[in-house]
């Protein structure tokens, strides 16, 4: 199949195998995918992981319509609103875990519990210092009045970052470690679970050294071995995603601009967003169709209007022309979802999953002018 540009491929193969091997080095550790990170991958994801973080009524309908088990959903968000829960409860019953993130999602839970007769279970957010969450006073009166409450405390839910080193991660399990045995100790319950949101590494640049991804887990799974007596879930969604993904773009016009060479591709910033990418200086791992001839150092630029739209600076490329495909590696995670699609309303990339060798297209083109313009009565 000749793949048109721009695109994004998704090895399917590549992220089943990434999750056993995830799982495999874990042992017993539950594995929830993020699917904010890719929806795409939800319907490969369902019987390969234990459960999804969905974080919006947009990301409910998907799971809804792929008929995701209704006990592999874990309803988070900072914002939920009254209807919404209302329908998904009246929906799911207690079978999807709900999180709480503040007084008012607490009162909403207990409430919408209440009016269906059933008992909810629950993680409470631990916040990190910013708009997620709630602080840890208040969590302290949470457990300490939960039996006025239609909710089952499972236990602590934590995330708080991305892309994090270990000594950040060592130092943050420690502290939570201690949080849940104080909270244990002085309000007498016994949290059955522990959800955290480790943020391991994913390497996206060239110049970064190479993160040993055996290694992370390992280290990961000696860390969480003290909250032994409760089932951990992980939820990951970068670090199980980045790696099955391909973005297909290709030059459309080359030129020389006070002596920087600069090639425009049909792509751009609206498609590609690399964690940590600032001001274009860090190589992506890239591969040019062509692989010999002579190198020159170009700028890859998009083709949005804006200054801006700057892939990467002084980048080697071979005899570069106009009709080269350039393929961007690691983009399995964000770049389709935090793009800004609909910026100049530039078409919206196809979508194409590879399986057992074979490619298959699952979303075509999309022109996003539709989209930014008076819809029709």
């Amino acid at each position: 199949m000749e793949i048109s540009t721009p695109s994004y491929i998704f090895d399917i193969d590549k992220l089943v195998n990434r999750v056993k091997f995830i799982k495999e080095t874990l042992g017993d550790i539950k594995i929830s995918y993020a699917m904010k990170a890719n929806p795409f991958l939800v319907e490969d994801l369902i019987d390969v992981v234990d459960s999804f973080e969905v974080c919006s009524p947009g990301e409910y309908q998907i799971c809804k319509a792929l008929n995701v088990p209704k006990d592999k959903i874990v309803l988070s968000g900072v914002f939920k609103e009254e209807e919404d829960i209302k329908a998904i409860v009246s929906e799911c019953k207690d079978k999807p875990i709900y999180t709480i993130e503040s007084l008012n999602q607490l009162n909403l839970l207990d409430d919408v519990a209440k009016l269906n007769n059933i008992i909810l279970n629950v993680y409470v957010r631990v916040s990190s210092g910013n708009q997620f969450g709630v602080d840890e006073e208040t969590i302290k009166r949470i457990i300490s009045n939960r039996n006025i409450y239609s909710l089952h405390i499972l236990g602590l839910q934590s995330y708080t970052g991305t892309q994090k080193k270990m000594e950040a991660i060592d130092k943050e399990l420690n502290h939570l470690y201690d949080f849940t045995k104080l909270l244990e100790d002085s309000f007498s319950i016994t949290f059955e679970h522990f959800e955290y949101g480790p943020g391991l590494r994913v390497n996206y640049f060239e110049s970064e050294p190479i993160i040993d991804d055996k290694e992370q887990l390992t280290y990961l799974k000696n860390m969480l071995s003290k909250f032994k007596d409760k089932q951990i879930q992980l939820e990951m969604g970068r670090f199980i995603a980045a790696s099955c993904g391909e973005y297909h773009t290709k030059i459309v016009d080359t030129k020389i601009t006070n002596d920087i060479s600069y090639c425009i591709i049909d792509g751009g910033i609206n498609h590609l967003n690399y964690y940590g990418q600032t001001m274009a200086m860090k190589a992506p791992f890239i591969i040019q169709e062509r692989d010999s001839g002579n190198v020159a150092h170009w700028t890859i630029c998009g083709s949005l209007c804006t200054v801006a739209d700057v892939i990467i600076r002084n980048y080697p490329l071979y005899d570069a022309k106009i009709g080269d495909k350039l393929v961007f590696l690691n983009t399995g995670a964000y770049s389709i979802t935090e793009g800004i699609y609909l910026f100049l309303s530039r078409d919206m990339p196809k979508v194409y999953k590879r399986k057992d060798n074979n490619l298959t297209l699952v979303r075509d083109t999309i022109h996003s002018y539709k989209i930014n313009m008076k819809g029709e009565k």
